[in-house]
Order: C-alpha cells, then sequence, then structure tokens
C-alpha cells in the first residue's frame, strides 16, 4: 500500500514571543492520501496558516514528524526541502501571484524554466494546463487583461505545471465574487475526480461544506475531522 501523500505524527509549532515560546499547533495528528480532496478551516488565528506552512514545506515543525510521500521533510536541508517544494507541491494563493509583465502563457511557464525544462518541453505542457483549465483562448493577453476568475485559473494552470502530487490552495476564492468562487470550486472538483490531490486552506464554512472531507482547526488542535466521506481513488 503507498504511503499516504502527507502524514503529521504530532506535529507542534513554536513562535518565540518576547522572549518566550507560543505553541500555535498542538499536537496535529492527520494523513492525506493521494486522490483525496480536503479542505482545512479555522477562524482566524487558529493555527490553519501555520499547518498551511509546515505543509507547503515553507515551514518546518517545532516538533514531531512531517511526511511528504514517505519522506521526512526533518531530514532535508534547506536545499533539498526547496527542491522537494518545486517538484512536489503546487500553490495557489487568494491573490494570484501573477507577474504583470508576462503573458497568460509564459506565466504558467516559469516554474517549468526554473526547474530548467527547455523551451520545446515548457511550451507544450503549458499549452495542455491551460486546456485543462479552459483558457486556451487567452494565451497572449496580461494579467491586467483577465477578470478574478481567469487569473485564478492561470494560477492554478502554473501550479499544475510542475504536476505536483499535491495541490496545496490557500483561500482561493477569498477575491473573487460569489460566482467567480464557484467556478473554481468546480474547476478543483474536476481536477480531483481526474486524481488530483487537492487541500484547500479556508475560514470560509460554506467552502469547506462543498468539499468531501473536513478538518477543522480550532486553537492550534485538530478539534473536527469529517472522515466519513473521505474521497479514495483507486
Amino acid at each position: 500500500m503507498p504511503a499516504p501523500i502527507v502524514e503529521l505524527i504530532g506535529v507542534e509549532k513554536d513562535y518565540g514571543m518576547g522572549g518566550t515560546a507560543l505553541t500555535v499547533l498542538h499536537d496535529v495528528n492527520l494523513s492525506i492520501e493521494e486522490g483525496e480532496f480536503v479542505a482545512i478551516v479555522g477562524p482566524s488565528g487558529s493555527g490553519k496558516s501555520s499547518l498551511m506552512n509546515i505543509l507547503g514545506c515553507l515551514d518546518r515543525a517545532t516538533r514531531g514528524r512531517y511526511l511528504l510521500s514517505g519522506t521526512d521533510v526533518a531530514v532535508l536541508d534547506d536545499d533539498q526541502l526547496s527542491k522537494a517544494r518545486n517538484q512536489a507541491i503546487g500553490f495557489v494563493f487568494q491573490s494570484f501571484h501573477l507577474v504583470p509583465q508576462l503573458t497568460v502563457l509564459e506565466n504558467v511557464e516559469v516554474p517549468l524554466f526554473y526547474n530548467g525544462k527547455p523551451r520545446q518541453a515548457r511550451r507544450p505542457r503549458s499549452l495542455k494546463q491551460l486546456d485543462d483549465v479552459g483558457l486556451s483562448h487567452r494565451l497572449t493577453h496580461f494579467p491586467t487583461q483577465l477578470s478574478g476568475g481567469e487569473s485564478q485559473r492561470v494560477a492554478i494552470a502554473r501550479a499544475l505545471v510542475n504536476e505536483p502530487k499535491l495541490l496545496l490552495t490557500d483561500e482561493p476564492t477569498g477575491n473573487l465574487d460569489s460566482q467567480n468562487g464557484a467556478e473554481i470550486m468546480r474547476l478543483f472538483r474536476e481536477l480531483n475526480e481526474r486524481g488530483r490531490t487537492i487541500v484547500v486552506v479556508t475560514h470560509n464554512p460554506e467552502i469547506a461544506e462543498s468539499v468531501p472531507r473536513t478538518i477543522e482547526i480550532k486553537d492550534g488542535r485538530v478539534v473536527r475531522d469529517h472522515a466519513a466521506s473521505r474521497s479514495r481513488k483507486g
């Protein structure tokens, strides 16, 4: 049986506050398997952002273990951690983070460029991802010419172009109106049905309710893991 894509074992996180340590995550234990679609939900200050940073290898746990596809990230040096992050995880943020001077197609090509892929390899993969998110007709447009929903679709295509094992999204509908937000969540469901493993970090309970599995964080602890309707592939 393959290892879970994500496995947290007794994970805790401290931050220094005026010479004392403030613990923002307490004994977090969870696993996410290939093909799952999971929402991590909680109010501001609940610890979900700290958890997201650990899941995304943007920060390290103070205590406990984080296994990413069976590899303990604690044994990786900074270069190895950066490589794991770039190859195994795709990020989608609330604010899109598109490069305004680049076209839609060029924005999607950026991760492949930084991974050393030649142009002849970058172009077809980027075109495919843009087709998958329904933006084949906007290739030469610039971010300022796009709607919010289109900008988020470009960001999703960019996050997927390296074929990551995990798509990690932080408030992906936060800057969108309700219609565009619903379309983005529908796109995530379609991607999940094709086998993508997706984690949505959100404070919005309506978003969480639309996802098969919900993990609720409160005061740095997992207080609810609604796993009865987990979506499993294979």
